[in-house]
């Protein structure tokens, strides 16, 4: 049977028909999601970029620059914005490049820069001889002197750099362990025992914490014997001690470093050789042992 169209009697098949076709109605489609992956990559490039110009304007030569990672390069930079803040260009600071390496050998320790807030300013370049760590090394461990320092004598080295800063020019002095490198502490047994020696010096007049720095002799309480061409019998000294830490023996090499024969120290107590100062956290040590 042959089917005609109602509207233009057109021989059709069955399931035809000459009306348009509906159309069908497309699903609605869901929001497309936008990939910030590009976006991303446009930024850590930036950045990147950033930080090789930051880079290749440091002081320092071609082959140290390639291999400082992206942590010691921030480091760097904040460590030149700080002294820059301090010393600026019409200041010469009195630790600056003038102290050549020859110079800088003479000294029993390393010279140590910091500011009001006890960040680090500078640090010269013969630390690596004292506690086998480079500057750079030194300043992925922290940006502030604490960082460097046994976390143990924290609240003491607190104390004494706020006197030193409410009375410049007043000498403190205070002992700690200072972090060193794997390789020295295999070496040598642990971390290395150094005094710091130093005062706050105001800068430029008048006096503010912005132009205040602290500036420090950091020297090894005892020489290793690498630090020589030859160890001496008299780098060290030894005692034995009663438990309240009177004198029983000592090495005649005493008279060396403090001046005192054996037979005139043989009786004291250890306690009379100490500053008024550092009695506190000797005694604390000294429960602790």
């Amino acid at each position: 049977m042959t089917i005609f169209c109602s509207h233009c009697h057109r021989p059709l098949q069955a399931e035809m028909s000459c009306l348009p076709a509906r159309a069908k109605q497309a699903p609605s489609a869901s929001r497309p999601f936008r990939s910030t992956k590009s976006a991303s990559k446009a930024r850590r490039d930036q950045i990147n970029a950033e930080l090789q110009a930051l880079r290749s304007l440091l002081p320092i030569s071609a082959q140290e620059k390639e291999r400082l990672s992206y942590l010691h390069t921030m480091a760097l930079v904040c460590l030149r914005l700080r002294g820059a803040q301090l010393f600026p260009p019409g200041l010469a600071p009195p630790t600056g490049p003038a102290l050549g390496t020859e110079l800088l050998s003479l000294l029993p320790g390393f010279l140590l820069v910091l500011s009001a807030d006890s960040k680090l300013v500078y640090i010269s370049e013969n630390v690596a001889q004292v506690l086998g760590l480079s500057v750079v090394e030194l300043l992925a461990q922290g940006d502030t002197v604490f960082d460097i320092l046994d976390g143990r004598v924290g609240e003491d080295v607190h104390k004494k750099l706020l006197l030193a800063r409410e009375e410049p020019g007043r000498e403190v002095t205070f002992v700690s362990e200072m972090r060193t490198s794997k390789a020295f502490r295999l070496q040598h047994g642990g971390n290395r025992v150094v005094a710091v020696c130093g005062r706050f010096v105001a800068l430029r007049w008048p006096p503010s914490p912005s132009t205040t720095a602290f500036l420090a002799l950091c020297t090894p309480v005892v020489q290793s014997p690498t630090d020589g061409e030859a160890a001496s019998q008299d780098d060290i000294f030894q005692s034995m001690h009663l438990l309240d830490m009177t004198f029983i023996d000592v090495t005649e090499s005493v008279t060396y470093h403090l001046g005192y024969h054996r037979e005139e120290l043989v009786g004291q107590s250890w306690y009379s050789l100490l500053h008024p100062e550092d009695a506190d956290l000797a005694a604390a040590q000294h429960r602790a042992l």
